[in-house]
């Protein structure tokens, strides 16, 4: 049965899909598993984070040739924006852009086209790419799912996100010695340590002004146990979330820990590569063309200040891009996407999967 992408896109916002609720992802899960019964649906589960991955073989192939992957975890909206709803050619809702709506179309080509290519064409859905997509697209890799060219169906506005910068979340442990508030010189803060290590890390990579492709420095979280007035800390924690560009994926740990004072000690949570691929491969120029032609507007190539689950593949010799529609308002209380835009991505991935390069 034909699959409608902005009916599907409706039903798909009303699942509250955010991280924490792992009753409706699963439903939401098992719903679009449903739309495939006569195709090889294949389950993953780890630390009780579900994902699939559909295909038309028997058994999985050792490598697709290409894999559409989508995820249908949502940054949390309001109540409200679970309820869809049709505004002249915007559709609104929480994942509306992020990515329910491109995932849907996703779902539709793959379920009109999987069976007519020849050659081994995967359909990818996870449930945890907002929170790094680790128990998902990594999992799945780490079982032996392999690509040659991955499309991650995340919003770009039609232009092609060939590479994206890589992620350093660390957690920091600073030590100090307490003493009485009222004799701080007797002590040593371990949040004025914390102070005075931020400040050096962010004059090593300040904030730019506006969008720049240069490494970035998210203070994300500062706390000690500390519930006094008068008392020196002697023991904090920072989490800092560190986007940095591909040239540093090998420096930037040494240079944060560089800045560190002798007593501090720090875990590394996630390290993960920068997504990067060469804008001659073959699978881009097809991809750009096309988009071209359909839009009538020269497709661009740019990188993302965000990642997506594409970047996994980087380990394992895969390649990849974020390509998606055009939409506003991402994580917003007006979060939208264009419903013709939702068409003429369709287009461009049936030209695009029909002939890949």
């Amino acid at each position: 049965m034909p699959i409608d992408s902005v009916q599907l896109s409706q039903t798909l916002i009303c699942f509250k899909t955010d991280p924490d609720r792992h009753g409706e992802l699963a439903m939401a899960l098992d719903y679009l598993a449903g739309l495939f019964p006569h195709l090889t649906v294949e389950q993953f589960s780890d630390a009780g984070v579900r994902s699939i991955l559909v295909y038309a073989a028997p058994q999985r192939p050792t490598v697709f040739k290409i894999i559409l992957n989508g995820h249908l975890d949502v940054i949390p909206g309001k109540d409200y924006q679970y309820i869809p709803r049709i505004e002249g050619d915007k559709l609104y809702g929480v994942g509306a852009l992020d990515m329910k709506s491109n995932l849907a179309v996703l779902v539709h080509v793959f379920a009109e086209l999987v069976q007519i290519v020849d050659y081994p064409l995967g359909l990818q859905i996870v449930t945890d790419e907002e929170l790094g997509g680790f128990h998902g697209t990594k999992y799945q890799i780490d079982q032996g799912v392999r690509a040659d060219f991955v499309i991650a169906g995340e919003t770009t506005n039609f232009a092609i996100a060939h590479q994206a910068k890589g992620i350093l979340w660390i957690q920091v442990q600073f030590h100090g010695e307490t003493a009485h508030g009222a004799y701080p010189w007797r002590g040593d803060n371990a949040l004025v340590q914390v102070h005075t290590f931020v400040a050096q890390v962010l004059q090593k990579y300040p904030t730019p002004p506006q969008q720049m492709w240069v490494t970035t420095v998210n203070v994300a979280r500062i706390e000690t146990p500390n519930m006094s007035f008068n008392k020196v800390p002697d023991c904090a924690e920072l989490w800092l979330d560190i986007r940095f560009v591909p040239s540093e994926y090998a420096t930037i740990v040494a240079d944060i820990a560089a800045l560190l004072p002798a007593t501090a000690t720090y875990t590394i949570l996630a390290h993960e590569a920068a997504l990067y691929t060469n804008p001659d491969n073959p699978y881009i120029q097809r991809l750009q063309q096309i988009t071209t032609t359909v839009t009538g507007q020269q497709c661009e190539l740019y990188g993302a200040q965000g990642s997506s689950d594409a970047r996994h593949y980087m380990a394992v010799g895969g390649e990849g891009v974020e390509f998606g529609p055009i939409g506003g308002g991402i994580a917003s209380d007006e979060e939208w996407t264009s419903i013709a835009g939702l068409a003429r991505y369709a287009t461009i991935l049936r030209e695009f999967l029909l002939q890949p390069k």
